[in-house]
């Protein structure tokens, strides 16, 4: 019996040994996959910095790594948080600045004078809105050209976007005008580079900013005042821009960009550029490229993704940068009135614009254009991309058009990230009761997305969106 139990003990103890040992393998098998796991995970993402950083690399051994068209970039492109290189080309511009003929200005032609609505019939009641209370049969008319026009052009009677008086002093010599603007703090000043003093002396480079964005720029960098109480940064003469008229800071930087020409209303030509860009082409040479070489009014660049607004609209929801039904809801109506996706018969390269730099001679028809522009804005989505094809699609051929190759736009400018990135919570909105429920609806602007229609629109269906690019 004895010898038994020995024996059973020994066995015994052989088996727990045996289990401890299974039991070390498996822990020990399991840290060894998390470590290896750990440690693949740490090779990709130093494969991929190691990717990113050739691309940006002045080093031409390094930069010759970069694979543009590599899936990675272009899945973080279309996130656009990528260092992918842009696409740029060379600019058939003029040789010398000094050398560069200015042309006399174009004859208004069609519209000989445009003027526009300050006073809404509602204004007695309500407190004036920017954009003016304009209703969709007076929509309908201003679409409708006449040799002599008065439209809705924002800057309603009382209702905000005010200057203090030595700049509205200082904006009265200014007939060449590059613009940009900095709204709710997102950026500072970027100086240009390559500006001759020919155009340093001709151009005024006006900076459009709020009080949150001026207060923003004075922390960060020199702000210098001279005699008459004018402030600058470099180049730049900062405008202020008090009483803001929207809620939201995008649709508030609408105002400099598309209605340069009632916020400087003396200007014959402007060049507009986003706050974040640095603009490193002369501007005197950006006018005779765009403008006076082809005899054009009105230059932009084609986008470098998307043609069709459809398409545009589609990736606008999907990257949630405004509530989805809202944007459907201005497709709707741009469809139910006739707008048809692109297609190469059409006569522009593309219904889609790069909105950040616009080159414009102000003529009747080039200004008309601009406030019927800023009425879809402030009538919808602040997406501008969407209404400007429509407003093109609207006036025909009636304004001089040049829509420049993307990889020309990419080389106008260093483009510069945000200090902050924006968004609001209407962006992520899914549906209109969610919108309605949380306090979303904006009180200023896109009030004809919550205006009745006056057609049935439950029935149009929006065209099908082919999305063309791996980034769209």
């Amino acid at each position: 019996m004895g010898r038994r139990s020995r024996g059973g003990d020994a066995a015994a103890a052989a088996a727990a040994k045996g289990e401890g040992m299974r039991v070390v393998w498996r822990k020990g098998a399991v840290r060894l996959v998390f470590v290896s796991a750990i440690a693949w995970a740490l090779l990709v993402l130093l494969s991929l910095a190691f990717h990113l950083w050739s691309c940006t690399s002045s080093v031409s051994f390094l930069s010759a790594l970069c694979k543009t068209d590599s899936k990675v970039l272009q899945v973080l492109d279309s996130m656009e948080v990528s260092s992918k290189p842009l696409h740029r080309c060379s600019i058939p511009v003029a040789d010398d600045p000094d050398a560069v003929v200015i042309p006399k200005r174009t004859p208004n032609a069609i519209v000989k004078k445009l003027s526009y609505i300050t006073v809404d019939k509602q204004d007695k009641d309500s407190p004036p809105l920017f954009g003016g209370r304009q209703n969709w049969k007076q929509r309908e008319e201003s679409f409708k050209l006449n040799a002599t026009m008065k439209v809705h052009c924002g800057f309603m009677k009382n209702s905000g976007a005010d200057m203090d008086d030595v700049d509205v002093e200082y904006i009265q010599k200014c007939k060449f005008v590059v613009a940009s603007g900095i709204f709710d703090g997102y950026d500072i000043p970027h100086q240009p580079s390559n500006i001759s003093l020919r155009s340093q002396k001709l151009f005024c480079f006006l900076m459009v900013v709020d009080e949150v964005s001026l207060d923003f720029i004075e922390k960060n960098v020199t702000v210098k005042v001279d005699s008459a109480g004018g402030k600058w940064v470099g180049i730049w003469r900062l405008v202020t821009l008090h009483r803001l008229p929207f809620d939201e800071p995008r649709r508030n930087g609408k105002v400099p960009k598309i209605l340069t020409h009632r916020l400087f209303p003396r200007a014959w030509y402007s060049i507009w550029i986003d706050g974040k860009m640095e603009l490193m082409v002369d501007p005197l040479l950006i006018l005779e490229r765009y403008l006076w070489r082809g005899k054009y009014t009105f230059a932009v660049a084609v986008h470098k993704h998307h043609r069709s607004i459809y398409e545009e609209g589609d990736a606008i929801k999907r990257r949630k940068r405004y509530a989805r039904p809202l944007v459907d809801l201005q497709m709707k109506i741009y469809y139910h009135e006739g707008m048809e996706p692109w297609d190469a018969n059409k006569r522009m390269p593309s219904d889609i614009p790069e909105g950040a730099v616009l080159i414009r001679e102000h003529t009747t028809i080039a200004d008309l254009f601009s406030c019927l522009w800023f009425n879809e804005v402030n009538l919808f989505t602040p997406r501008d991309q969407l209404s400007f094809g429509y407003v093109v699609y609207r006036l025909g051929d009636t304004l001089r058009f040049f829509m420049f190759p993307n990889c020309e736009y990419n080389s106008l400018f260093i483009l510069h990230r945000h200090t902050r990135e924006h968004s609001s919570k209407v962006e992520w909105a899914k549906t209109i009761d969610e919108i309605v429920k949380k306090g979303l609806k904006e009180s200023r602007g896109g009030l004809g997305l919550w205006t009745p229609y006056p057609a049935d629109l439950s029935s149009v269906e929006l065209p099908a969106v082919k999305r063309t690019s791996q980034a769209g």
